[in-house]
C-alpha cells in the first residue's frame, strides 16, 4: 500500500498545496545553480585558452566535421546546409505564390533577401546546431558523467569545467562562423535555383531585386544573433549533460531537458535581438 493510502483526505490537500507551492522555489534554485555553472564556464575562458589550446583546436574538428556517424554524411556542416537550404526553397515557394496573387512575382528576390537573412537563415541554424552539435555535447559529457571520468579528471587534478565545458563553448563560437556562411549562401542558391526553375522568373529581374534588398548591414546582424545563439545552445547542453544522473537513460532525459530548454533559448534570443537590432531600422523604404 502506497504511503498516500494512509494520509487522511484534508492533509492528502495540503500536501499537494504544499508541493505546488515549492515548485517555483525549485524552479528558482536550478535556475540559480545554471547560472552559477555558466560564471564558471565563463570565467575559464583565459585559462583555457592558456592551456588547452590543443583541446579546443580537437572541439573545433568535432564541432564543423563531426564525429562517428554524423562525420561519414559530412558533418554539421552538411546537415545545416541541408536544412537552410530547404527553407531557402520554401521561402521561395511561398514567396512565389503570395506575391503572385497581388502581382508582383518579381519581387521574389526582394522576399529572399529579407526573410532569409533576418529570420529563416539565423533561426535554422541554430535549429540544425541543436541537433546536431548541442545533442552530441550533451551525450558525450553525460556519459563521462555517469562512467566516472569527470570524477577522474578531478582526481588527475584537471579541472573538468575548462577542460570539458569551456573548450567546447569556445570551439562553437568559433566553429559557427564557417557554418553560418555554408548555411546562408545554401539558402540563397537553393532559393533562387527554385524561383528560377520552378517559377520561371526572370534570373535579371530576379538578382536585381536581390542585390538592392540584401542589405549588408543585415548580413553582420544575423551573424551576431547566430553567435548569441551558439552560446546559448552550447552553455545549456554542456550543462545538462555536466549535470546528468540516473545511469544512460539519465543520460537520455539530460538530452530531452536541454534540446527543450535550447529551443526555447534560441526563440527568446532571436525575439530580443530582432527588437534590439531591426526594431529602429530605417534601411528598407518601399516608397515615400
Amino acid at each position: 500500500m502506497s504511503d498516500n493510502a494512509t494520509v487522511p483526505t484534508g492533509n492528502k490537500a495540503v500536501l499537494a498545496l504544499g508541493r505546488a507551492a515549492s515548485g517555483p522555489g525549485r524552479m528558482l534554485e536550478g535556475l540559480g545553480r545554471q547560472l552559477a555553472f555558466y560564471v564558471q564556464v565563463y570565467g575559464y575562458i583565459y585559462r583555457t585558452l592558456a592551456r588547452y589550446k590543443t583541446e579546443v583546436v580537437r572541439q573545433i574538428s568535432a564541432t564543423f566535421l563531426g564525429t562517428g556517424a554524423l562525420a561519414l554524411v559530412g558533418g554539421t556542416a552538411v546537415i545545416v546546409g541541408f536544412l537552410t537550404g530547404t527553407t531557402g526553397a520554401e521561402v521561395a515557394l511561398q514567396g512565389s505564390t503570395q506575391l503572385k496573387n497581388v502581382g508582383v512575382e518579381a519581387l521574389n528576390g526582394f522576399f529572399a533577401a529579407y526573410i532569409n537573412t533576418r529570420i529563416a537563415a539565423p533561426l535554422i541554424a541554430g535549429v540544425g546546431l541543436i541537433a546536431t552539435v548541442g545533442a552530441g555535447f550533451t551525450a558525450e559529457i553525460g556519459a563521462m558523467r555517469i562512467s566516472e571520468e569527470i570524477d577522474a579528471l578531478e582526481v588527475m587534478a584537471v579541472p573538468p569545467i575548462p577542460f570539458l565545458v569551456t573548450t567546447r563553448v569556445l570551439a562553437g563560437f568559433i566553429a559557427i562562423t564557417p557554418l553560418y556562411a555554408i548555411a546562408l549562401f545554401t539558402s540563397f542558391a537553393v532559393g533562387k535555383f527554385v524561383s528560377i526553375t520552378f517559377f520561371h522568373q526572370s534570373v535579371g529581374s530576379y538578382d536585381h531585386y536581390f542585390s538592392t534588398f540584401l542589405i549588408p548591414r543585415d548580413i553582420i546582424t544575423s551573424y551576431i544573433e547566430v553567435l548569441m545563439m551558439s552560446l546559448v545552445i552550447i552553455s545549456v547542453h554542456c550543462y545538462f549533460g555536466y549535470t546528468a544522473t540516473g545511469g544512460p537513460a539519465g543520460v537520455g532525459r539530460a538530452v530531452g531537458r536541454s534540446v527543450r530548454a535550447s529551443l526555447v533559448g534560441i526563440m527568446f534570443v532571436l525575439l530580443f535581438a530582432s527588437l534590439l537590432l531591426y526594431g529602429n531600422s530605417h534601411t528598407l523604404h518601399i516608397s515615400r
